[in-house]
């Protein structure tokens, strides 16, 4: 399958554009117990043969495994040709700054971007690999039937191994007190609903109580035709820390969970109103905190927000609707660069990115 080189810790599995061609990534994903064989599979795409990069291309996006292109080359946009592959490929890393081509991500020691990766799926495979698979089977359904699709990524994952080992890992946490105040304020201003989270000791993370407040905040301009803006925004110190972790792993029954996820969840209703509705983000945003606002047709991000979404690194993929609206706005390629490695980026790259669209002042 190619040749191994090790870095660290990490097995890095290498084949040319030749070999993907020929079938050398498609050897069975799954050794004996279920045990996944090389879940990822790093593409050396210099120097590749032109006549082959079309069947390459078909093999790519067949199959099982995670494939990353390595480019060294001077300037990917300077080999047009490759186009067909990349788009084909799961990610593709070059050397120097981020290009305007999304199938790319920009690092500046390759090497070390590639080692990152893979061994960030290989301490999480199954969610890496799940994850790689929702963003292609959610690619182009509509935004309800993709939420479902990652829902049931998600629910598969919350009985997986890689889950149940970060609940151990964590140790026991109490549940969240209830809220001292309203979770979520409203205010109406002539034809403009203002939503403000508003659980700044807890960092507004998007818990059980904020995501119902959220949802019936939002029902609200869905059943007024007079609302014709919705601005939503955060109290305290971040929008939105993610999902609140001291909940996580207490469902008790996870096809109930996907229905609330689902159909109880703020992502869908985002979406549906998209046209109407701003997003002004601050501090942290995370997991929830990026998922739920990249549905929006417009956000706001305060200078020096920070954006993350660690849920493979929990074992899990992201599960307020990441999968669907985030890729939608930087393309799947780079949405799994962010979920895989859980790196966190800054509002500048995130503009430049498309994952939001203002930082007043820049």
């Amino acid at each position: 399958m190619g040749a191994v080189t090790m870095n660290g810790d990490a097995a890095i599995r290498t084949i040319g554009v030749a070999d993907l061609a020929a079938g050398a990534a498609h050897t069975p994903l799954l050794a004996a117990g279920g045990v996944v064989d090389a879940p990822v599979l790093v593409v050396d795409l210099d120097d590749a043969p032109e006549d082959l990069l079309a069947v390459a291309a078909d093999r790519a996006r067949d199959c099982d495994r995670l494939l990353v292109g390595r480019y060294a080359g001077s300037d990917i946009e300077d080999a047009p040709e490759l186009g067909l592959l990349l788009d084909a490929l799961d990610l593709t890393y070059v050397a120097g700054p981020h290009p305007r081509e999304r199938t790319v991500v920009g690092a500046d020691d390759l090497d070390d971007a590639i080692t990152g990766f893979v061994a960030a799926v290989a301490r999480n495979p199954y969610a890496a690999l799940t994850a790689g698979q929702v963003l292609r089977a959610a690619e182009t359904l509509p935004v309800p039937a993709a939420i479902d699709v990652e829902s049931l990524g998600y629910s598969t994952l919350q009985g997986g191994p890689e889950f149940h080992r970060w609940l151990d890992e964590r140790g026991p946490r109490p549940l969240p007190p209830a809220a001292p105040q309203e979770p979520v304020l409203i205010a109406r201003d002539g034809d403009t609903l203002h939503i403000t989270l508003n659980r700044p000791e807890r960092r507004n993370a998007y818990g059980t109580q904020l995501r119902d407040a959220l949802v019936e905040a939002l029902g609200v301009a869905l059943l007024d035709d007079s609302i014709g803006r919705v601005v939503l925004d955060g109290a305290g110190p971040s929008f939105c820390a993610g999902g609140d972790l001291d909940e996580f792993g207490r469902t008790p029954d996870t096809a109930v969970a996907h229905l609330i996820r689902t159909r109880g969840g703020a992502g869908r209703l985002v979406a549906r109103l998209q046209d109407r509705v701003e997003v002004r983000v601050h501090g942290h945003c995370v997991g929830a905190g990026i998922e739920i606002p990249a549905f929006a047709g417009r956000i706001v991000a305060a200078p020096g927000t920070v954006f993350r979404l660690p849920e493979v690194s929990m074992g899990l993929i992201p599960g307020a609707g990441g999968t669907v609206s985030v890729p939608r706005r930087i393309g799947r390629w780079r949405a799994l660069h962010l979920f895989v490695t859980a790196v966190a980026i800054g509002a500048e790259q995130a503009l430049s990115w498309g994952l939001i669209d203002e930082i007043p002042g820049a």
